[in-house]
C-alpha cells in the first residue's frame, strides 16, 4: 500500500496526456515501443473510435512498476463531452497530473481538471508538455499557472534557455542540470546562472521552492527565516507533505516526443506523489452513520466500481478501486447500493487493452473484474461491513436527439446496445419520451451522441437515424360553448341512434373532467360511460394540430335515445361529433411547454447569455453570485427554442458554462408561430 501510486492524467483536449502516458510507459520499460497518436499505436487510445478520431474518449488504465512502486496511470479524456470520464478517472486516483501545453497555456480543460481535483480532495501536479516545440514558452505558462491557480504552484523541473533554445533541464530539488541526447538519455550538465535570457535566475527559483516548502512545517519556516538552505531530503519531504495536504502543486516540464524530462517525472512519482496509504481515507455511508474506510489490507473489504466498459465479446468489465481490505477471485461480496450479492471472478491488471491475471488486489490498488453486474458508483463490500463510498456527481445530460432504427425490426437491438453503452457512460441516457413516444438519446454534446451512435454500429451492428426531438405541444380552449352531436344511421334491421348535448368549458386539469346534468331520462344512465369513453378517446387529438387536449371540462346536459336503435357505440359516436363541433367554436389554442432554466456562467458572459435568452423568448427572473467569478441566471424559457442552447453556451463561455432545465408548465403559443408549428407536426406525423 505504501508503494502504490494512483495517478490520473487530466487536462485540456490536445495538451498531450496520452502522448505523455506513452512516454512514461516506454521510459519505465512497460512498453517496448513509443506509440504515436497519429499512427493509432498508443497503449491508452486503443478503442477504434479513439484511433479514428485521434483523441481519447474514455479513461484508460495502464498499470506498471517503476523501481519499487506500482503506478496505476489513468489517462482521462480532455474533450468536454467526456467530462464524466474525467470525473471517473480522478475519483479513482489519489493524485491528478494536469498537462498544460507549453504552446497554448491554461485552457478551460485545465481549470476544470484542477477544480475537479480540488473538489474531490486530490493532490495535484502540473506537467508542462510539448516543451520541444518552437513556439513553446515554459516561463510564460509558469507565470500563467501562478496567476490562475495561486501561490501553491511551485516549479520543480525547469528548462535552461539560450537564444530561445533549450540547452538543459534543471532539477531544483537535486540542484543538478541534465542534457538529453537524441534517444532521450540524460547526461549531467553544468548548472547555469541564468535559466532564461533576462527573465528567471536560478536563485529566484530556488527561493520560490524553499518558501513553498517552509509553509508546510513550523520548524522549516523557522529555518527559512534564519536564512539556512534546506537539505535535499527536507525539500523532498516538504513537497511530498505539501502535495498531500494541498499546499503545494509541483510543476515539471517534459517532451513526449524527445523524452526530455520524462525520467525526472518518473522519479518525482516515487519521491513526491503521496502513496495510496498516505491519502485521506475514503468516506462511506452505512445504515447508521458515515465512516472512514482506512487503506488497510486487513480491514473488511470495500471496493468502489469507478468505471464500467461494455464489450460485446468480453462482456462487462469493471474497474475496481480497492478502498480497504484485500480482494481475491471467487469472493462473494455485497453491493452496498442494491443489497445484492455478487460473485467476483477473475481479476486483472490492465495496460491499455492488455490484461494480466492477478491473484489478489490489496487496499489502494486498482484492478479490473469481468462479468459482474455492479454499475459505476457501486461499492462492493464484505458482508461484515456494508458501506457505500462517495462517488462524485456526474454532469447531467444537456443535449438530446430522437433516435429511430434505420431498418425495421432493429428496435430490440438498439435497446440492448444502448443499455450497455449507458452502463459504460453514466452521462448518457436513453429513454422514451412519455408524451411524444420518441426514443430520446441524451448526452453532454453533439460529439458525445455522434460517438455513441458510431459505437452502437461498430459494437452491436445496428444503424440508427437521429433527428431533433419533437416538442410535446398541447391544445386547450379559452371559452365555454355548448355543442350537439347526433349519430343516426338506418340500415336493414337495427339502426344506430345516439344524440347528446354537451357543454365544454376551460378548467385547470391535465385530464378530461366529465360531469352529467341530465334531467328527465333523456339519456339513460347506462349510456353515460359510453359518452365519457367517446370524449376520452377524442381528447387524445385536438382540432388544431392533433395534439392532446388538456384543461377541458365536459358536462352532458341533454340528448335523446331510441329504445331499439340506441347503443353504446352510437352514443360514443355522438359524443365525438359534439366534441369536434364544440372545440372549433371554443376558441382553441396551442400550448407549449415552458421550463425553468438555471445557467451558471462566468460573470463576463452574463450579458451575452441574457441577450440570447431574450432572443429565444425567455424571461429572465433573476441573477445571483455562484462564487469563483461566476453568476447563476434563472429564467423561464420555451422548450421549443432551447434544443441547441447547450452548443451556444459552450461556445460563448468556452466550455465554462453549465445549465439545468426542468419542466414548469404549459403556456399559450404565440399566434405568429401557430402555422409553423402545425406544419412541423404534420410533417413529423408523416
Amino acid at each position: 500500500m505504501a508503494n502504490i501510486k494512483n495517478i490520473a492524467l487530466a487536462g485540456h483536449h490536445g495538451s498531450g496526456k496520452t502522448s505523455l502516458a506513452e512516454a512514461l510507459l516506454y521510459c519505465a520499460g512497460a512498453s517496448d515501443r513509443l506509440g504515436k497518436i497519429a499512427d493509432g499505436t498508443t497503449v491508452c487510445d486503443y478503442d477504434p473510435e479513439e484511433i479514428k478520431r485521434k483523441g481519447s474518449i474514455s479513461t484508460a488504465l495502464a498499470s506498471f512498476t517503476y523501481e519499487d512502486n506500482k503506478i496505476n496511470l489513468l489517462d482521462t479524456p480532455g474533450i468536454l463531452d467526456y467530462a464524466g470520464e474525467m470525473q471517473s478517472g480522478i475519483a479513482a486516483a489519489d493524485t491528478v497530473l494536469i498537462t498544460v501545453s507549453a504552446k497554448s497555456g491554461v485552457h478551460v480543460g485545465t481549470r476544470k481538471a484542477y477544480a475537479a481535483a480540488q473538489a474531490m480532495g486530490k493532490s495535484t501536479m502540473f506537467a508542462i508538455t510539448k516543451i520541444d516545440d518552437k513556439d513553446a514558452n515554459f516561463f510564460n505558462v509558469l507565470t500563467e499557472l501562478k496567476t490562475v491557480f495561486g501561490p501553491t504552484v511551485c516549479p520543480v523541473v525547469v528548462p535552461v534557455l539560450q537564444n530561445s533554445e533549450i540547452v538543459s533541464y534543471v532539477n531544483l530539488i537535486e540542484m543538478k542540470a541534465y542534457k538529453y541526447d537524441a534517444s532521450g538519455k540524460a547526461v549531467e550538465a553544468a548548472l547555469p546562472d541564468e535559466i532564461t535570457e533576462k527573465e528567471y535566475r536560478l536563485e529566484g527559483l530556488v527561493a520560490a521552492i524553499s518558501e513553498a516548502v517552509a509553509e508546510t512545517d513550523e520548524e522549516l519556516m523557522e529555518k527559512f527565516f534564519e536564512g539556512e538552505a534546506f537539505t535535499q531530503k527536507e525539500l523532498i519531504d516538504g513537497i511530498h507533505n505539501g502535495m498531500n495536504n494541498g499546499m503545494i502543486t509541483p510543476v515539471v516540464c517534459t517532451s513526449a516526443l524527445t523524452l526530455a524530462g520524462v525520467d525526472m517525472l518518473l522519479k518525482e512519482f516515487g519521491l513526491l506523489v503521496p502513496s495510496a496509504q498516505e491519502v485521506p481515507a475514503a468516506q462511506a455511508a452505512t445504515d447508521d452513520d458515515m465512516i472512514s474506510l482506512e487503506c488497510d489490507a486487513s480491514a473488511p473489504l470495500a471496493a468502489l466500481v469507478c468505471k464500467t466498459v461494455a464489450d460485446p465479446f468480453v462482456g462487462k468489465m469493471s474497474y475496481l478501486k480497492v478502498l480497504a481490505g484485500t480482494l481475491t477471485p471467487d469472493t462473494t461480496v455485497v453491493n452496498a447500493k442494491t443489497g445484492a450479492e455478487e460473485k467476483i471472478g477473475k481479476l486483472y491488471t490492465l495496460l491499455g487493452k492488455k490484461q494480466t491475471e492477478v491473484k489478489t488486489a490489496s487496499a489502494g490498488d486498482i484492478v479490473a473484474a469481468v462479468k459482474i453486474s455492479a454499475n459505476t458508483g457501486d461499492t462492493l463490500c464484505a458482508a461484515a461491513r456494508v458501506a457505500s463510498a462517495e462517488m462524485p456527481e456526474f454532469p447531467h445530460a444537456c443535449y438530446s436527439m430522437a433516435v429511430r432504427a434505420k431498418a425495421q425490426g432493429d428496435e430490440s437491438k438498439i435497446s440492448a446496445g444502448m443499455q450497455r453503452l449507458t452502463e459504460e457512460d453514466p452521462t448518457l441516457t436513453y429513454e422514451q419520451d412519455p408524451q411524444t413516444k420518441e426514443m430520446i438519446l441524451s448526452g453532454l454534446g453533439e460529439q458525445h451522441l455522434e460517438i455513441a451512435v458510431a459505437k452502437l454500429k461498430a459494437k452491436f451492428g445496428v444503424d440508427v437515424l437521429m433527428s431533433e426531438p419533437q416538442v410535446a405541444y398541447r391544445e386547450t380552449i379559452r371559452k365555454k360553448v355548448e355543442a350537439e352531436g347526433k349519430h343516426k344511421k338506418q340500415s336493414g334491421g337495427h339502426g344506430q341512434y345516439g344524440h347528446v348535448k354537451i357543454a365544454f368549458e376551460p378548467c385547470v386539469s391535465d385530464t378530461l373532467i366529465f360531469e352529467e346534468k341530465v334531467f328527465g331520462g333523456s339519456v339513460p344512465k347506462n349510456y353515460f360511460p359510453a359518452v365519457e369513453k367517446g370524449l376520452q378517446d377524442c381528447v387524445k387529438k385536438g382540432v388544431l394540430a392533433g395534439c392532446p387536449v388538456v384543461g377541458l371540462k365536459a358536462v352532458l346536459l341533454d340528448g335523446s335515445y331510441h329504445p331499439v336503435d340506441s347503443s353504446e357505440m352510437a352514443f360514443k359516436m355522438a359524443a365525438s361529433i359534439a366534441y369536434k363541433e364544440g372545440m372549433k367554436n371554443a376558441d382553441p389554442v396551442m400550448l407549449e411547454p415552458i421550463s425553468t432554466l438555471n445557467v451558471t456562467a462566468p460573470d463576463d458572459n452574463t450579458g451575452d447569455i441574457m441577450g440570447e435568452l431574450n432572443k429565444r423568448r425567455g424571461r429572465v427572473l433573476g441573477m445571483e453570485p455562484a462564487g469563483k467569478g461566476e453568476t447563476t441566471i434563472t429564467a423561464e424559457v420555451p422548450v421549443r427554442e432551447m434544443h441547441d442552447f447547450a452548443m451556444y453556451l459552450r461556445q460563448v463561455t468556452r466550455g465554462m458554462g453549465s445549465f439545468t432545465m426542468e419542466f414548469l408548465r404549459y403556456e399559450p403559443l404565440p399566434a405568429n408561430l401557430l402555422s409553423e408549428v402545425i406544419t412541423a407536426i404534420a410533417v413529423n406525423a408523416e
